[in-house]
């Protein structure tokens, strides 16, 4: 039970890897930038992999009517989601104590799992919410008003994940140290309570 806890333990500490390294990355490459630009996605906010991404970005989206990208005090997910991460690497921290001191059931292991996975899961649905509304609420007095075949706007939203051709754009979205830092660590708190469970079942 005391490695099933120092894995808990290490699997919750990994989280705090998202306020250290990006969580997202989306790059946009094309012919005429040699250099792909690129967002990364911070727990609390956006920064351009080199010094003008963000405002070469913003300047290509202004001719299509999109939006500059959002700076942390515009969206309330950049102030709650640290907190979120915040807390969740407490809790875990103190379930991977106690289970090393073997005064709860590695149960705890897997209710903090279960309640991380729902949290990870909304985070994404509303990261992909974000994305579909910043390609599609597009200003009708843009200066280049593009549309399907069909005769529907285009939209310009970035994949959630892989890749998407955007106009003459390669859109690409993946994951980055942040992000598989956590995966890591939620599948050591996964591995924590097989550990803990098979401990118990021993023990009895």
């Amino acid at each position: 039970m005391k490695r099933a806890g120092i894995l808990m333990i290490l699997g919750s500490m990994l989280l705090a890897g998202l306020f250290v390294f990006p969580m997202w990355n989306i790059r946009l490459g094309a012919p005429q930038y040699p250099e792909p630009l690129g967002i990364d996605i911070h727990v609390n906010g956006l920064r351009g992999e080199s010094e003008f991404d963000i405002q070469n970005i913003d300047g290509l989206n202004h001719y299509i009517g999109m939006k500059t990208l959002p700076k942390p005090e515009d969206m309330w997910e950049f102030s709650v989601f640290p907190r979120i991460v915040g807390s969740m690497v407490f809790l875990g921290v103190m379930i991977g104590t106690l289970g090393f001191l073997q005064k709860i059931s590695p149960i705890w292991f897997l209710i903090w799992f279960v309640v991380m996975s729902i949290l990870g899961a909304l985070g994404v649905y509303d990261f992909n919410l974000w994305l579909i509304d910043y390609g599609s609420d597009l200003d009708p007095d843009a200066i280049l008003k593009l549309v399907n075949p069909d005769g529907t706007p285009m939209q310009y939203n970035p994949p959630l994940i892989g890749h998407k051709k955007l106009l003459n754009f390669d859109a690409y979205s993946y994951p980055r140290i942040g992000g598989i830092l956590m995966g890591i660590g939620m599948l050591f708190t996964l591995m924590a309570y097989y550990m803990g469970r098979k401990f118990q079942l021993s023990t009895k």
